[in-house]
């Protein structure tokens, strides 16, 4: 393009150019980038205060950013020389180095697009959420604050994703530590039963202190479906090595757990033989158990979600409904399709991608609203348009095309 027609083209030709530049800026990893002084000072007060503060910075034509990862600092010029950035350069790889650049620079516009970028990749992307990945990351770079909005969407996108789908190396110890701090006696979305949040956390201790430790707690720690499987609780040949390890790599997370949700006959069977959690906190929930303080806790933290089912379509009925028709061309039927619409009455709406087997879709129901909405593998999306009056009373149906298969885990305490 010939010059002079676009200023945010021209502008680009200068961004990371050693030719149109006087600054030289070092990187946390070691990576040498270039910029203009006068417009990153223009830009941005940070830089101005660091370029032209009188000290040696003013004069010298390098300047050091040690926490400043070069994957962020490239989108910060990026949008500092253009004002602007494309959606497809932020990247799971880039995003929080860019967020944390961005906040460090006190560029807010650029925090909030990337904020909007995430929301979008989290909508889109219905087949790989990376939400642990970034929580990671994030716990890696940025302080635990409350008022954190990044963070707050990172946690209420790890939340709704039940713990033990996620796999291990993908959710660190830190951003596990993150999304149990900010979810722990707090009224939000969780999906994950309190002892798989203790089984995976202490799983994950386990793997830090040795190979043996880790195969064995696997072995001693089953799921709750695995339990279920078996029909008993009851764990023989509970030996662990080193646990006096692996209990000192879990106890930094003990206090986010709240073992009062746990079965008892868990804790006495499973958990409580492994010797990797202070006898102090066993006992006071077998006191509480005694003094039936905890009969009315859910399993779960927060809200829990009702149901997930995994199947090919996903459907909400009214009392009166024939089981022999098709429940999306009745008016008493609400169903989410594989397809990706919603029908009801034979009408069809477009809703989400469409999905295949082993997908996870939870309903969640809001009775005071008469509305509905779907998760599909672990993306929350919006109430179904037109379904803003739903009956009083509802049922869950299921409607299959040979040969397929369902299975559906119901709310209960476990």
């Amino acid at each position: 393009m010939t010059r002079g027609y676009s200023l945010e083209q021209d502008l680009k030709l200068l961004i990371n150019n050693p030719k149109y530049s006087d600054l030289e800026i070092l990187c946390e990893n070691e990576k040498k980038l270039y910029g203009c002084r006068a417009i990153l000072a223009a830009r941005s007060e940070v830089f101005e205060r660091l370029l032209y503060n009188g000290m040696k910075e003013s004069y010298e034509n390098q300047i050091s950013f040690p926490k400043i990862n070069s994957a962020g600092m490239e989108i910060v010029l990026e949008y500092t020389y253009t004002g602007s950035i494309k959606e497809e350069f932020l990247t799971k790889d880039n995003m929080i180095e860019s967020f944390y650049a961005a906040d460090y620079f006190q560029l807010p516009d650029l925090q909030d697009f990337i904020m909007k970028v995430f929301k979008n990749t989290l909508k889109k992307n219905l087949t790989e959420n990376y939400s642990p990945e970034l929580l990671s990351k994030f716990a890696e770079k940025m302080p635990l604050t409350e008022d954190n909005v990044l963070l707050n969407l990172l946690v209420e996108a790890v939340a709704i994703i039940p713990l033990n789908t996620i796999e291990f190396g993908r959710l660190s110890i830190a951003g596990l530590k993150y999304l149990l701090s900010c979810t722990y006696e707090k009224e939000m979305t969780f999906s994950t039963p309190e002892y798989e949040v203790f089984r995976y956390r202490a799983i994950l201790a386990a793997k830090q202190v040795s190979n043996d430790a880790y195969t064995t707690l696997m072995k001693l720690l089953p799921t709750l479906e695995q339990m279920q499987m078996d029909n008993s609780v009851q764990v023989k040949n509970k030996f662990i090595t080193d646990h006096q390890n692996v209990a000192k790599e879990l106890k930094p997370l003990v206090e986010f757990i709240d073992f009062k949700r746990i079965k008892g006959q868990i804790l006495t069977d499973v958990i409580d033989p492994l010797e990797i959690i202070p006898s102090k906190i066993i006992l006071n929930v077998y006191r509480d158990i005694v003094r039936s303080n905890n009969s009315n806790l859910n399993y779960i933290r927060g809200i829990p979600t009702m149901y997930v089912w995994d199947e090919k379509e996903c459907i909400c009925s009214s009392e009166n409904f024939n089981y022999k028709s098709w429940a999306g061309g009745q008016s008493t039927g609400w169903v989410l399709g594989s397809s990706g619409n919603c029908f009801n009455s034979g009408t069809s709406i477009g809703y989400c991608s469409s999905f295949k087997d082993g997908t996870k879709i939870t309903v969640h129901l809001d009775m005071n609203k008469r509305t509905c909405a779907f998760t599909v593998n672990g993306i929350k999306y919006p109430e179904v348009s037109g379904w803003n009056n739903l009956p009083s009373k509802l049922y869950p149906v299921v409607s299959l095309k040979f040969p397929g298969l369902l299975r559906i885990q119901t709310h209960q305490k476990i």
